[in-house]
């Protein structure tokens, strides 16, 4: 598919997750190239919203279009999270995360009452397959890698809260017990794996049409 054809999939998605949020919303803003256009797509509805962004990139291009953002530092709850994912399976299970702000989009996505997932017809697959991003502590870094088979490090900067990003690129097989054993791991702050659990809908733009996949 062409990249031009791929863009639109994203714009149609984010134009129908926009239109879901209501003035005086809470928005949780996601990280990513979909999320770019869901952006502007929200500042063009010109609602009275708040929003919290999950990277320093999208919280520029939201104030940039004249939304208002805050700090998630003081903010307890959202009524909606919107954002992208690098890979979507049947079951609503996601990989996120390969901006590397899969931390912050996981904690987002937790307080927000409704997290939406936008993607283009590339993303869904029927199962999961790596690379996996992972947020790792610098301390104890060499340690923590030796923990971690089949994980390499990016040759990126850290993430805005410290942390060193990596990539599983071992067999997932069933997400829950991989990201059962990522999570036992010690100095692993968090990983890409996304349960079902925490998405309540995805938007999958095929064309210039847009299914809507409620999963929790």
């Amino acid at each position: 598919m062409r990249e031009s054809d791929i863009k639109a999939e994203k714009r149609a998605a984010a134009e129908t997750a926009a239109a879901l949020v209501e003035d005086g919303m809470w928005v949780g803003l996601g990280t990513g190239s979909t999320v770019a256009e869901l952006v502007p797509a929200l500042a063009a509805r010109r609602l009275d919203i708040t929003c919290a962004a999950t990277s320093p990139a999208t919280e520029q291009l939201a104030v940039a279009e004249g939304l208002e953002v805050r700090s998630f530092t003081d903010i307890e709850r959202l009524d909606i999270a919107i954002d992208g994912a690098d890979q979507v399976d049947p079951r609503g299970w996601l990989i996120k995360g390969g901006g590397g702000a899969q931390t912050r989009e996981r904690i987002v996505a937790a307080a927000a009452d409704r997290f939406v997932v936008i993607v283009s017809s590339d993303k869904p697959v029927d199962r999961l397959h790596a690379p996996v991003p992972l947020e790792l502590l610098a301390f104890g870094l060499a340690s923590t890698l030796r923990a971690l088979p089949g994980v390499a490090l990016r040759n990126v900067p850290v993430t805005p809260d410290g942390g060193v990003i990596a990539d599983y690129h071992g067999e997932v097989g069933d997400p829950a017990e991989l990201a059962a054993e990522l999570d036992a791991v010690p100095g692993l702050v968090s990983h890409g794996l996304f349960p079902p659990s925490m998405v309540s809908t995805v938007l999958v733009a095929s064309g210039d049409q847009v299914e809507m996949r409620q999963i929790a």
